[in-house]
């Protein structure tokens, strides 16, 4: 089905396809006309999926066909990376429209958000704490709201927002349109969408917690002193050509950003300790290329959104296993391919049994020659019916040394 039998306005075809998009994703295919007919909705999809377009398409052309003026849509995301993200993606597919977009969020100082937003904007694109700080300095006026998205809703909950959210919800007007997307779907986030959405429709493209099916997953058995070495020599390989390496804290971040560059990988690190600016610095060189090899924490890279992310790698295995689920699907986006790989130290091992319980199967286990554990790490997790094994993924990636 092409986006023209969506429903949308030639002014929208068009702009989704000057991004070089002529076919709508499952989310986008199910959630738009549901949108367009004034239905609530709580969508739930892998991430990299088009979860962005599915709400803001719908969004910009019944604010194009409205008479109305002022701030007629809010989106709230958890992270400030995420704000620009939506915000550029609100630019591109309205560029046809006359309407005005802003971002609002912490880190960055607030008059020039506080210029554009008593200058007149149809749609805010917001993190809740900042968002708050303007609603409180009387700097927005959002009672023409209506509609309202929860994007992320899964992590701005995971982040401690929700009393921000709430109170938000509760200035905003009740006779509104709204969205709630998230990539899992928890009790919690169950109860928020109880709480600001009335009668809405569920669309789940995928079981929950399931990872998206373009990626290849293997674990690495290492001892934890010999992780360092191990990434290096994965790095290493001549199939990769761009990484993201996920750490557990900020100072594991820098410490392994600064061993990657003495080792002649030259690599960066993101995470909420850094400048604004200089975080910005960082993800435009990585998505334009120039910066092959990110190290980042969780929340730091929860806006990253970049195509050709072929190899992620969780240096730390982490403590929570749908964190798994979102770190790995900063690669194999949009129907791509990617590769997700995981350091899996001794006392690691539980942690790697409850990742693979919650997706399903277990992940086929490989060790560097030279770097083996000095414990044999135990079998992968086995569903029933046990998934296939096939070759190593070595063996299918055809890896070879520099």
């Amino acid at each position: 089905m092409p986006f023209t039998a969506l429903g949308l306005k030639p002014e929208l075809v068009r702009a989704v396809a000057d991004e070089g998009y002529t076919i709508p994703t499952p989310i986008q295919e199910q959630t738009i006309p549901l949108a367009l007919a004034g239905r609530d909705v709580v969508g739930s999809a892998q991430t990299g999926t088009g979860k962005t377009a599915a709400f803001l398409l719908p969004i910009l052309q019944k604010l194009s066909e409205s008479t109305g003026r002022g701030t007629r849509a809010l989106i709230l995301v958890p992270t400030r990376e995420l704000c620009e993200q939506v915000l550029e993606r609100a630019v591109a597919y309205g560029r046809h429209l006359n309407l005005k977009a802003c971002a609002v969020y912490g880190g960055v100082g607030m008059e020039p958000q506080t210029k554009a937003l008593r200058g007149g904007v149809d749609i805010i694109v917001a993190t809740p704490g900042r968002m708050l700080d303007h609603m409180g300095r009387g700097h927005v006026d959002l009672s023409k709201v209506c509609f309202l998205v929860l994007d992320e809703a899964d992590r701005m909950l995971d982040m401690g927002f929700a009393p921000d959210v709430n109170r938000i919800l509760s200035e905003i007007p009740t006779e509104r349109q709204t969205f709630l997307y998230s990539a899992t779907i928890s009790h919690d986030v169950d109860r928020l969408a109880h709480r600001a959405l009335r009668n809405h429709a569920e669309v789940e493209t995928a079981r929950r917690a399931a990872t998206a099916d373009g990626i290849e997953h293997g674990i690495i058995g290492v001892d934890k002193i010999k992780k360092k070495d191990a990434l290096v020599s994965v790095l290493k390989l001549d199939m990769v050509h761009q990484a993201l390496i996920f750490t557990r804290t900020k100072f594991g971040a820098d410490k392994l950003t600064r061993h990657l560059k003495k080792e002649g990988i030259p690599a960066e690190a993101l995470h909420g300790d850094k400048a604004q600016s200089v975080r910005q610095r960082t993800l435009d060189e990585f998505r334009s290329g120039s910066l092959r090899t990110l190290v980042a924490t969780d929340l730091a890279a929860r806006g990253i959104d970049v195509e050709g992310i072929g190899l992620v790698v969780n240096f730390d295995v982490p403590t929570d296993p749908e964190v798994y689920v979102h770190r790995v699907g900063r690669t194999a986006r949009a129907g791509a391919e990617g590769l997700a790989l995981t350091l899996m130290s001794p006392d690691e091992w539980i942690l790697v049994n409850d990742i693979e319980r919650l997706v399903g199967h277990g992940f086929p286990r490989e060790v560097i020659p030279g770097l083996e554990p000095s414990v044999a790490p135990p079998p992968p997790y086995s569903a029933k019916p046990p998934p296939p094994t096939g070759p190593s993924i070595r063996a299918r990636r055809g890896m070879r040394r520099r």
